[in-house]
């Protein structure tokens, strides 16, 4: 199994609390940017409690069938109450169901998941006959739940029964005295049997500030990648992803050329009148802005019969 990792006081924090939170029964909801490590979070959680004995439940809310979701998650019963189909919620008896992106919980559905998540029963579809199973629940969403609740889209007495523990996990650009540790760790797993991946100065730079909005994610596949095409480098800051790159090393093309074209005396026509404003009529100080000399420019100038 995957362990977290960090040392950021963020991280920290929450690595410091999870033993306790996982000794509870307590319904918990991990909310956090997409690649932060919500599902990591969960499976840690699953792994420290008393049902780790069993194989944790996930279900992807967002990945729920159309149809009949009722009858995915719960299950169906015949005339006399006995179960005919048992749903992932009930077959998970004993263990933890990790519900990811709750968010994409049909409305239809959330009254029957509140209802098992305070009293561990529910109503099978066939039979008025209550159905009760030992399970507790996990939850995730990289959605603004309370705006979701405002909205109508998301009970608010189903956020609040599942954030009985709120973990909030920060993104990689809020927790940036991590990101060293975790290029580290990365790059040595999948290097294999290859020499490690090395980064200058510059390029370790660009990947400190670069604002990783995939996260951790992000990083590993970005650790991959780097450890497949260039084993055993020392690589610079414009051999990293365009994205990573310093701005300088992104393009040497400042100004790029519309497919229509341009009127090319003009542009340099419209460059001087502006760098003479900016220099206040200074004409070294414009020279310097376009950077040209000051001949230049004078020559320029007499060109366009520009006289300030």
């Amino acid at each position: 199994m995957k362990h977290i990792l960090g040392q950021s006081p963020e991280i920290t924090h929450i690595l410091r609390t999870l033993p306790m939170i996982a000794l509870s029964d307590a319904s918990v909801l991990i909310s956090g940017e997409t690649g932060t490590g919500k599902e990591l979070i969960a499976q840690t959680l699953h792994e420290q409690s008393r049902r780790r004995d069993q194989e944790l439940v996930t279900i992807n809310c967002a990945a729920l069938p159309t149809e009949d979701v009722e009858l995915d998650l719960f299950g169906r019963c015949d005339a006399d109450g006995n179960v005919t189909f048992r749903g992932r919620l009930l077959a998970a008896e004993g263990s933890t169901v990790f519900l990811d992106e709750v968010d994409a919980l049909p409305m239809a559905v959330q009254a029957k998941v509140l209802r098992f998540l305070e009293a561990g029963e529910c109503q099978l579809q066939g039979s008025h006959r209550l159905q009760v199973a030992d399970v507790r629940i996990l939850a995730a969403t990289s959605a603004n739940l309370p705006a979701e609740v405002k909205a109508g889209r998301f009970r608010a007495d189903l956020y609040y029964r599942l954030q009985v523990v709120p973990i909030d996990l920060p993104p990689l650009r809020e927790r940036r005295d991590d990101i060293s540790l975790l290029l580290k760790h990365y790059l040595r797993e999948f290097a294999g049997n290859n020499a490690l991946v090395r980064f200058s100065r510059e390029a370790e730079q660009s990947l400190q500030s670069y604002s990783w909005p995939g996260n951790v994610r992000e990083l590993e596949n970005c650790c991959q990648r780097l450890a497949l095409l260039h084993p055993g480098q020392l690589l610079q800051a414009d051999e990293l992803p365009e994205a990573m790159q310093p701005e300088s090393t992104i393009s040497e093309r400042p100004f790029q050329l519309p497919a229509s074209g341009i009127d090319l005396a003009q542009v340099e026509l419209d460059l001087i009148e502006q760098a003479l404003e900016m220099a206040a009529g200074n004409r070294s100080k414009a020279a310097r802005l376009l950077g040209i000399s000051r001949d230049t420019l004078l020559y320029r100038m007499q060109k366009y019969n520009i006289s300030s």
